[in-house]
């Protein structure tokens, strides 16, 4: 009788328990890393956000501080001429070129960005904030920035001017 080669069911069985338990370990950890990712990315952003809005004060000192992301940006792709209505100060995704923004507000990153401004003409002062798309999945934490140009959190609700200042 000759010896049959290769692998038992028992051992098959074992190998694929032990993948199971490093993707049980894995995966966790790929959600906790794509969300801290998605968060610095959020605070990066509102960055963004808070230079091009000083420099589109600067640029048209009569509107003041943009009233939509979408005036921010470039208007539609591939716009390379600037104006107070499309002022190309933001990329195309956060200055949500091509699209009409929902509510005002724009996608990146696992999260809606949004700028309200006031204070009449011009505008006087800014407010933008970044919520995450899925709390809990895209991201933990929401953001807030003001014309100060500190950018604030909190972790269950949408963030305002009295929450933490990040460190």
């Amino acid at each position: 009788m000759r010896k049959q080669k290769g692998f038992s069911l028992i051992e098959l069985l074992i190998v694929v328990a032990i993948i199971l338990i490093i993707a049980a370990i894995a995966i966790p950890n790929l959600l906790r890393s794509r969300i801290a990712a998605n968060e610095a990315s959020a605070v990066g952003s509102l960055r963004s956000i808070n230079t091009a809005q000083v420099t589109f004060a600067s640029t048209y000192p009569t509107v003041g501080f943009a009233t939509a992301l979408a005036t921010l940006g470039p208007g539609t792709v591939g716009n390379t001429s600037a104006s107070s209505t499309n002022a190309i100060l933001l990329d195309d995704v956060l200055g949500c070129a091509g699209a009409t923004a929902s509510g005002g507000t724009c996608s990146k990153s696992g999260y809606n960005f949004a700028v309200t401004s006031a204070g009449g003409t011009p505008n006087a002062t800014f407010a933008s904030s970044a919520t995450p798309l899925v709390t809990g999945q895209t991201g933990g934490r929401y953001f807030y920035s003001d014309a100060s140009g500190v950018i604030r959190y909190n972790t269950s609700t949408t963030a305002t001017s009295t929450d933490n200042p990040l460190q």
